[in-house]
């Protein structure tokens, strides 16, 4: 374990560069939580799609080219809190998002989490709870996270952007920020 409040960035970075490039998994303190992280290339079959976090805004964009939706959140809602659905591009394997059709990308509002991803990234990421997992082989602790709640999740395949998961992103703010936002909608059956 390393802990990024006493060790020098550089050192923490390229420990964590070091695990990635040679294939194994490390744990480290996004904006809204702690994360599980591996190559995207190098990862089990999931069963479950994973989240790509990447560095930058700018980054963020080469996953989603020709998406007007993309380019306005990016502006107004990156670095954040918020898991970004885009369709998948065709590099993208399909063990990452076990055959979904869109890829939730993160650029996390959070100093130590870009600098490890400008080094080592993009990482294919899953939420932790409990920082201690074995088969890690390195555990980056750097304190709470930013935010004490999970990202907002919002799709933007379609003509406007859709709150799947509201987190620490409010609503009324993502709709503040990008404009109308679809809330998703569950249909309930009659009991007739």
């Amino acid at each position: 374990m390393l802990d990024a409040r006493v060790e020098p960035l550089e050192r923490v970075v390229d420990a964590c560069a070091e695990v990635i490039f040679a294939g194994g998994t490390i744990v480290f303190p996004s904006d809204t939580s702690y994360c599980l992280a591996c190559d995207p290339y190098r990862i089990a079959t999931m069963h479950e799609p994973m989240e790509l976090l990447v560095a930058s805004p700018a980054e963020f964009l080469e996953y989603a080219p020709g998406n007007p939706l993309a380019v306005l959140a990016s502006k107004r809602l990156l670095p954040g809190p918020v898991t970004l659905l885009v369709r998948r591009p065709s590099y993208i394997s399909d063990d990452v998002v076990v055959g979904a059709p869109t890829v939730g990308l993160h650029v996390p509002d959070e100093p130590l989490a870009r600098a490890i991803l400008e080094r080592a990234g993009p990482l294919v990421v899953a939420s932790v709870a409990d920082r201690a997992r074995s088969g890690v082989e390195l555990i980056i602790e750097n304190g709470p996270t930013r935010y004490s709640s999970e990202s907002t999740i919002v799709d933007l395949t379609g003509r406007h952007p859709r709150l799947v998961r509201e987190g620490a992103l409010p609503y009324a703010r993502l709709a503040e920020l990008l404009g109308p936002v679809e809330r998703q909608t569950v249909k309930v059956r009659s009991q007739s």
